[in-house]
């Protein structure tokens, strides 16, 4: 694989901007959920025992305990870690200084320090992934504020490549899922007829996917299978052209999925994730950067790879023809296909992969690290290939550890296969297994809702004989009003209503804390349904009386002549869901006492430090804005704050003609030895040189404009830069 020097700065800059959202979303709704009046008071988590603070953070690692010291109540210290959060990930989207190994082991911490006491509202396969693939940003990020550089290191390639890894276990494990849980839609190739309209937060696009005929979403789940299955093994191919074209299948699922359902920054972390599938010679083709490492011996290569490429290609094709039967059907005017497997043949198959998987993932995890070594052994200097190879042993050594334990969570899709783990690396397993450093995934493993999607609809009352539905923001309620886009924000309430309408009101004990708040009045809880309190039925008084209903919903269909109807949906009463109640009632006391609802102890005074009034004014100034909004204006400032630091670049160091930059280029390119060279012809140390020039560098196009810029300069330039030791083009030559 080539260098990944762009790649990596663009996943970098991703991940800060990830964060940013992760944060913010989860900032806006921290009093409602965790606050002294929410749903889950998050001052319940922390039992303070007389322990010492190393106790404490090894029982449950949150920074939350460091609250006493700081004279805020855990609510206020939840709200602080957040903003400092988003404050961190804001600086890291504007500045590459801060995508560093120090900032993105802090945004972690803070991170993990709010799952350590979300409960269910932060127990989400995403929150996980976050947690894992934050983790690894701190392995793959460079130490620039510890070691002043951000020159290219020989181990880099080592550590990005966990992050492939990482995308393979999700992708793949996810495509498998679906199959072992023996899901009838799933194996029926019909669970895209029932996805649109019942997964959690559809938006309008989902409306016309459902509508979409049968056959051509049967066809959709076979090209899911394919992509989520087959592909994955394409990610380690020393063959490039196989993984940018596993790349671009898993962009158009993912882009698929953000435009038909609102799964916050799930999607977005994963294309993320998929730029770990890329090296720098293609993101210099996205930016129409001319590739002057194009020797006779790597067109030949490419030549040879063409026959095998289309094989591979060809063997997906086929086997997708073979095991799902299609071909033609005249009659419907489409292609019919059909599972033509069953359970026990795919348990047999699964059972002879998921082992071979893991050791070609070795070989290539192994190809990585003697590749690194190598390039450390040509380091020229005997401290810098000394410190090189210090470096080197340190990572590879972590990215081994990363990817033995990772086999733990990565085998559970395969009974046969977890139980031959070594008992070391279980063992090995638990001890971090508190800190979500890997994890086990599988999306959408059965699909729910085939009798209609359920939903269970509150309603208020001021005398127990007329009632008013409460709607939510986001979730089915209202029959007229469209399905929102919400992305990247998650409304985490919302969310864990379709939970709770899959099963019974007794599975979920926060719902009586819901009802319990609702009958206060308690405004953070009510911001939670309705940002801008004016649209909640009960803003002026609380309700007197509660009670929820389940009902069954469905898209509605296009009339007869072709025109759409005026309303989304449609509805049917399906059962009672919770009784009606009120203050004081037996039902809802006896419910709050069966489930510890009730405060046994009154909270903290509120606390009038500095930083407690800092807090409380930023929540003053953040109220009753559309999380959502906030979230894509922050993004979209930085953004341009980064465009304009471009356009600035592009002043700085003009662009050079083709014929400019070959002449420049011809002094130093000519001959150079395969492997110690970029693809612009560039030896590892003029990159570090180039790279230690521009302290104040963008982001990974600012950095592409870099190479750019910087791309046709002599071995003079390189050698002046900075006063360290540099290897010149000659050097290389004569190795």
């Amino acid at each position: 694989m080539g260098e990944t020097i762009l790649p990596r700065r663009m996943f970098l800059w991703s991940m800060a901007v990830i964060y940013l959202a992760a944060f913010v979303s989860l900032y806006v709704q921290i009093p409602g959920l965790y606050g002294n009046d929410g749903l889950l008071p998050a001052r319940w988590q922390l039992r303070y025992s007389g322990k010492s603070l190393g106790e404490l953070l090894l029982s449950s690692p949150t920074l939350l305990w460091l609250g006493p010291q700081l004279g805020v109540d855990t609510h206020t210290a939840m709200e602080l870690l957040c903003l400092v959060g988003a404050a961190l990930s804001l600086a890291a989207t504007l500045v590459e200084a801060l995508r560093d190994s120090v900032v993105f082991f802090c945004l972690w911490a803070l991170y993990l320090s709010m799952y350590q006491v979300g409960q269910v509202f932060l127990y989400f396969q995403w929150d996980n992934l976050l947690l894992e693939a934050g983790f690894l940003c701190i392995l793959v990020a460079p130490l620039t504020l510890i070691r002043g550089s951000r020159g290219v290191r020989e181990h880099d390639r080592v550590t990005f490549w966990l992050l492939r890894w990482l995308l393979f276990r999700l992708m793949f494990a996810s495509g498998v899922v679906k199959l072992t849980s023996r899901c009838p839609t799933w194996w029926g190739l019909t669970a895209l007829t029932y996805h649109y309209e019942t997964q959690c937060l559809p938006t309008s696009l989902a409306w016309f996917a459902h509508q979409l005929p049968v056959w051509w979403q049967k066809l959709s789940v076979v090209a899911t299978f394919v992509i989520e299955i087959d592909v994955p093994l394409l990610f380690f191919s020393p063959v490039r052209r196989l993984r940018l074209g596993a790349f671009y299948l898993q962009v158009f699922l993912q882009v698929l999925i953000i435009l038909t359902g609102n799964y916050n920054f799930f999607n977005l972390l994963t294309l993320a994730l998929c730029l770990s599938l890329l090296d720098d010679q293609h993101v210099r083709f996205w930016l129409r950067k001319a590739d002057t490492n194009s020797s006779n011996d790597s067109k030949l290569w490419s030549w040879l790879c063409y026959p095998l490429e289309l094989a591979v290609w060809s063997l997906i094709i086929f086997g997708s023809i073979v095991c799902f039967d299609l071909k033609p059907n005249a009659t419907k005017d489409g292609i019919s296909s059909r599972t033509a497997f069953t359970y026990h043949e795919f348990n047999q198959v699964l059972k002879s992969v998921t082992i071979p998987s893991v050791w070609i993932a070795v070989l290539s995890l192994t190809w990585e690290m003697v590749a690194a070594m190598f390039r450390c052994a040509c380091v020229s200097g005997f401290l810098k290939r000394f410190w090189g190879t210090v470096q080197w042993t340190v990572f590879a050594t972590a990215a081994a550890a990363m990817f033995t334990i990772s086999l733990v969570p990565f085998t559970y899709i395969e009974y046969d296969s977890n139980a031959r783990l070594w008992p070391g690396v279980r063992r090995a397993y638990d001890l971090v297994d508190r800190y979500q450093l890997v994890n086990s995934y599988g999306l959408f493993r059965r699909m729910t809702g085939v009798g209609g999607r359920p939903e269970v609809v509150i309603e208020g009352s001021n005398d127990g004989v007329s009632w008013t539905e409460i709607e939510f923001m986001y979730k089915p309620g209202n029959l007229s009003a469209p399905p929102a886009a919400v992305t990247p924000h998650q409304p985490r309430l919302d969310w864990q209503m379709w939970f709770a309408a899959l099963g019974d009101q007794t599975q979920v004990p926060w719902f009586t804390s819901l009802m319990y708040r609702l009958l206060q009045g308690k405004r953070d809880v009510i911001e939670l349904i309705q940002t801008d309190v004016s649209r909640y039925p009960f803003h002026q008084q609380p309700p007197a009386y509660l009670r929820a209903h389940r009902y069954r919903y469905w898209f509605t269909e296009p009339k007869a002549d072709g025109s759409y109807p005026q309303r989304w949906w449609r509805r049917v009463y399906d059962e009672e869901f919770y009784p009606t109640v009120h203050l004081g009632s037996t039902f809802l006391e006896s419910m709050l006492n069966q489930y510890g609802l009730k405060d046994k102890s009154p909270p903290r005074r509120m606390s009038n430090t500095t930083v407690a009034q800092a807090v409380r004014w930023v929540r003053s100034q953040a109220r009753g804005v559309p999380t959502q909004i906030l979230i894509w204006t922050l993004i979209a400032c930085s953004a341009t704050l980064c465009l304009l630091q471009v356009l600035q670049n592009r002043r700085k160091h003009p662009e050079r003609t083709p014929l400019t930059r070959e002449a420049a280029g011809n002094s130093y390119t000519e001959k150079v030895p395969e492997g110690s060279a970029d693809h612009s012809g560039k030896s590892d140390e003029q990159h570090t040189t180039e790279e230690e020039e521009e302290e104040e560098e963008e982001e990974e196009e600012e950095g592409e404009e870099e190479e750019e810029g910087d791309g046709g300069g002599s071995e003079d330039e390189v050698e002046e830069g900075k006063g360290e030791e540099k290897d010149t083009v000659a050097d290389d030559e004569e190795d």
